[in-house]
């Protein structure tokens, strides 16, 4: 065994039998931001054998804060993430096999880009993904471990087919546009994604080495030292997904409907889940990041280059691009879900 993992293989929980396994192991990474980097780097340096990253957005300079694996150099030659990860990882750990792609993942290339994989992590930004990455994982009863952070506070665990609650049987559907705060609006330390991204990696090593990830939630709010643990293991008999197999994220229907509109350098979003939003509640949460006006009818944010008009019912034009990976992913930062 190389001296590379000696104190890994010293770990009783590991030992060597379980670093051949971890050497064996396929894991892929659904979004390279804050959980994104750190968890992969993590699994990088322990020698998963393969480890696949996606994601579809460049790095930016806010990123630096909280996304481990990027430079200065990538902000100034706007890197594509996975590029960057891939770039990264590979420096540190030549030894395996470390992937990144370009893309948005989503119902259509999801089986494509997961399916000869052991494990998913999810380091993605928004409940769509999630929903669908569910769906993928029950369907082809491949595990998958959430996360999410945002401002000081995180929620992780580890979803086993057949044997945990998934997704679905804690939440029904995403909540709705704008219910939910973002790290764009909101904010987020650097220490609770680090948290979030250890108990990933650290539920996925267990996994990986022949163990059961433990059927917990973990919800952190480490800026007020507050740490919780739920249980999760019993399935809700009445789950759509895990329960039923119904997979309607899987087959396009909780997709967010994008419409370019012509001329005009926008594009039109429907959100997955139909709703009212609080214009109210929003404009003072975006008023953070731009110029916003706002009236019982619509809001307008001005943010850097572009300008998101949204309705109460969720919808929104969102110009100064036209390109629908971009908008979903303003969506996404900005409005939420």
């Amino acid at each position: 065994m190389p001296e590379r993992y000696s104190r890994q293989v010293r770990f009783e929980g590991i030992g060597r039998f379980g670093q051949q396994r971890i050497s064996q192991g396929r894991v892929v990474v659904i979004g390279c931001g804050a959980l994104g980097t750190v968890s992969s780097e993590m699994l990088a340096r322990a020698g998963v054998g393969t480890l696949r990253v996606i994601d579809r957005d460049f790095v930016e300079l806010s990123n630096l804060q909280r996304q481990t694996l990027f430079t200065e150099a990538d902000v100034t030659n706007t890197t594509p993430k996975a590029i960057a990860a891939e770039k990264a990882l590979s420096a540190i750990n030549s030894e395996i096999n470390i992937e990144g792609v370009v893309a948005d993942v989503t119902f259509e290339n999801i089986e494509q880009l997961c399916s000869d994989f052991d494990l998913i992590i999810d380091g993605s930004d928004n409940f769509e993904i999630r929903f669908l990455i569910n769906d993928f994982s029950i369907k082809y009863r491949i595990p998958w471990i959430y996360g999410a952070a945002v401002g000081s506070f995180g929620v992780a665990f580890p979803i086993m087919p057949g044997k945990s609650a998934c997704l679905a049987c804690l939440f029904e559907n995403p909540p709705p546009a704008g219910t939910t705060e973002t790290c764009d609006t909101a904010g987020v330390i650097a220490s609770i994604t680090h948290i979030v991204a250890s108990f990933q990696a650290t539920q996925a090593l267990r996994l990986l080495t022949g163990g059961n990830p433990l059927p917990e939630i973990l919800q952190v709010d480490i800026w007020n030292n507050d740490w919780r643990v739920v249980k999760a293991d019993q399935r809700s008999p009445y789950c759509p997904c895990c329960g039923d197999l119904k997979f309607r994220f899987l087959e396009g229907e909780g997709r967010s409907l994008l419409t370019r509109l012509c001329g005009r350098q926008a594009v039109q979003v429907y959100p997955t889940l139909r709703g009212r939003v609080d214009l109210q509640e929003l404009a003072q949460r975006l008023a953070k990041v731009g110029e916003v006006q706002s009236n019982e009818h619509m809001l307008r944010a001005k943010i850097n280059s572009y300008e998101i008009a949204l309705f109460p019912d969720g919808r929104a034009i969102i110009r100064g691009t036209e390109d629908f990976t971009e908008a979903r992913a303003l969506y996404s930062r900005y409005v939420g879900n």
